[in-house]
């Protein structure tokens, strides 16, 4: 496997990140709209307020108490009730199509890149971009070699960027992940001004 994970700056989050494939999957799905390090430290802070951290446990939790979970500060988002449904949403599919095992997305059948691609965007809260992020996750810092999935992961499959938290390894890839984003927002935000 690669080496150990460096997404949140915090070694027992990044540790827990590194052992539990759904720990991993919900700091992907907690991935918007709030910095990527802060998104990854969500699991940590669930399973220090869970009695069992998996899948069908979380999807069996009543969604008043979950959300009141997620909520506790420090919130494991900053929209703490509409990501609570989204996590629980993502535990009950896996828990009805994988048997709880968040792995068995990218594992079971020996899948290529394409049908781990086309998986990941049948989960709630993971559109495109997000599942191809994902995928150059775990194709760039998990040892995933399933034929196909650099293409499959499109430009988020490059070796050698610095475009999403798929390469973050440290604080400063951190840093021109951050660098990298805001040059696209400007751009973007140019050419929409033209």
């Amino acid at each position: 496997m690669a080496s150990t994970l460096w997404l949140t700056g915090d070694a027992a989050a990044d540790r827990l990140l590194d052992r539990d494939p759904l720990a991993l999957l919900i700091g992907m799905l907690l991935d918007q709209q709030v910095l990527m390090e802060a998104a990854f430290a969500g699991p940590a802070k669930l399973t220090e307020r869970l009695e069992e951290f998996s899948a069908g446990a979380i999807a069996a939790m009543d969604p008043d108490e979950f959300a009141q979970v997620c909520a506790t500060p420090p919130a494991v988002h900053r929209f703490p009730g509409s990501m609570a449904g989204r996590i629980q949403a993502l535990c009950q599919v896996l828990v009805d199509d994988y048997d709880g095992d968040a792995a068995a997305l990218w594992t079971r059948g020996e899948p290529d890149g394409r049908e781990i691609l086309r998986r990941l965007k049948a989960l709630p809260g993971f559109g495109d971009q997000k599942a191809k992020i994902f995928l150059a996750l775990l194709g760039k810092q998990r040892g995933l070699q399933a034929p196909g999935w650099q293409e499959a992961a499109g430009v988020y499959g490059q070796p050698d960027v610095r475009r999403s938290i798929a390469d973050v390894r440290d604080a400063d890839s951190l840093h021109e992940v951050r660098e990298t984003k805001k040059a696209m927002k400007a751009a973007a935000k140019a050419a929409k001004a033209r």
